[in-house]
């Protein structure tokens, strides 16, 4: 079962966010955390197969996106300051999941955009608040930054060239044409963020390659990369790679990446969800037993 409500993230915007609970006693608790151009009601799927494994799942709506678009403004326009908003957004939603569950482990599960956010997160302290992070269809961010125009706005089409010739913008997303179809007729998918608030992601960015930086993270957080090794956001592997690296050199040690292969960018939602769904469910309980015994 699912109930809504809202969160307030001040200046007048309210985070529209949604709740998943299990039928038995929960086991800990996951943050959802979606991607950019889309909004959480597509983890409907991915928060079932949560739930029948005992967690609690907590998920909204980025602000700009889903129900929480701004009131006189596109989706995909953040506001003032909305990328900082944004990422802050994380920690309003985590606070409001440990003040219901304080005593169970918290994960967070974050997507593409949301997974770039989580790591600036991560970085502005917020890896005291949970017990592990779960990073999907991510990057390093600095390395991707060189072969776009920050001054432009994004368009997600782009990372369709891959796929040329393509049946749709959007093969990139995933191999199952249902799933990219469901995504092409949403009127609540396909765009891009604002021209200032993808600049602020992308020198916010920066960060995750100073080794001081990724420093103040807590060192023994268990965070999992998982992506496809056909999702062109993360250059082939290159870019995976150098996030680990990136995380490793600033000394976290406990840092895992799984590659499934022949996935794309929405490892999820791809042909071979239910691997990829298993794999996560055996990694965060690992990482949920691992925290216990400490």
């Amino acid at each position: 079962m699912s109930s809504e409500f809202a969160v307030p993230a001040g200046r007048g915007v309210r985070i529209s966010a949604v709740r998943w609970d299990p039928s038995s006693e929960a086991v800990g608790v996951v943050v959802l955390v979606h991607g950019m151009g889309e909004h959480i009601r597509r983890y409907e799927e991915t928060a079932q197969a949560l739930v029948d494994d005992g967690y609690v799942v907590f998920g909204y709506d980025h602000r700009g996106h889903g129900r929480s678009q701004l009131t006189g403004r596109e989706l995909g326009d953040l506001g003032p300051d909305g990328w900082a908003g944004l990422v802050s957004d994380i920690g309003r939603v985590v606070d409001t999941a440990r003040g219901e569950f304080p005593d169970l482990p918290l994960i967070l599960l974050a997507h593409s955009m949301g997974s770039f956010a989580t790591q600036q997160f991560l970085l502005d302290g917020g890896s005291a608040k949970v017990d592990a992070v779960v990073l999907s269809g991510t990057a390093a961010l600095d390395g991707l930054e060189p072969a776009l125009d920050l001054d432009a706005e994004l368009d997600l089409s782009m990372f369709n060239a891959p796929f040329a010739p393509a049946r749709t913008d959007f093969d990139w997303l995933s191999r199952d044409e249902k799933v990219v179809d469901a995504y092409v007729a949403d009127p609540l998918c396909g765009f891009g963020i604002d021209q200032e608030s993808g600049r602020a992601m992308f020198v916010a960015a920066r960060r995750i390659a100073e080794r001081a930086a990724v420093a103040t993270i807590r060192a023994d957080l268990p965070i999992l990369i998982a992506v496809g090794d056909r999702d062109p956001v993360n250059g082939g592997g290159g870019l995976v790679d150098l996030l680990a690296a990136h995380l490793r050199a600033g000394g976290l040690e406990d840092v895992t990446v799984r590659v499934f292969k022949g996935a794309r960018h929405e490892i999820l939602n791809e042909t071979n969800r239910t691997e990829v769904r298993d794999d996560l469910l055996d990694w965060m309980a690992t990482a949920v037993d691992k925290g216990a015994d400490e």
